[in-house]
């Protein structure tokens, strides 16, 4: 059903510029990249943004209904930023995640999406708040890490091995 309905809304905006096409793309995607500069809308046309003259990297991204201006997804319209549920079940409301296994990471377990991702916009992927290499080590003691001997030097990203979220398998290994 998913399927069919983004397929929908996708052949509706091939028609449109890229500034819509981007529009109805980043309300269903993250990381939908920015228009190129050629196909950029006519300055009458282009929308003034609250973030406009930002510099931004090529890999930067924005949550769906940020991108979109669809404040009211999250906020109280002209309540000074309050939201519309509490913030430790706020991403609940649009990302479905079963939380159906044994092991659960403990911000997500808390709610505290927040600790790890941006719900705004971001450089990083998965409007994380940080880079993702070494990421981890933001909370856990890069020191207690090392000690322990299945991490033997490994330069790899913690979520190789490990899933950010969940599993069923002790120290969230996947």
């Amino acid at each position: 059903m998913i399927v069919v309905c983004v397929s929908v809304v996708a052949a509706q905006s091939m028609g449109c510029g890229a500034a819509e096409r981007r529009r109805v793309l980043t309300f269903l995607f993250d990381g939908v990249p920015p228009p190129k500069a050629a196909e950029a809308p006519d300055a009458g046309q282009q929308e003034i943004r609250p973030d406009a003259g930002r510099s931004r990297d090529v890999g930067y991204r924005e949550h769906g209904p940020y991108a979109a201006r669809q404040c009211g997804a999250c906020h109280q319209p002209g309540a000074a930023n309050a939201l519309v549920a509490p913030k430790e079940s706020l991403c609940l409301r649009c990302h479905e995640i079963k939380l159906d296994k044994k092991y659960v990471h403990g911000p997500l377990a808390s709610g505290g999406c927040l600790s790890c991702h941006d719900p705004h916009s971001s450089q990083y992927r998965y409007l994380l708040v940080s880079e993702s290499d070494g990421f981890c080590v933001n909370c856990h003691d890069p020191q207690a890490i090392a000690r322990i001997a299945a991490h033997g030097g490994s330069q790899e990203n913690c979520t190789t091995c490990h899933d950010a979220h969940l599993s069923d398998t002790k120290y969230l290994l996947k």
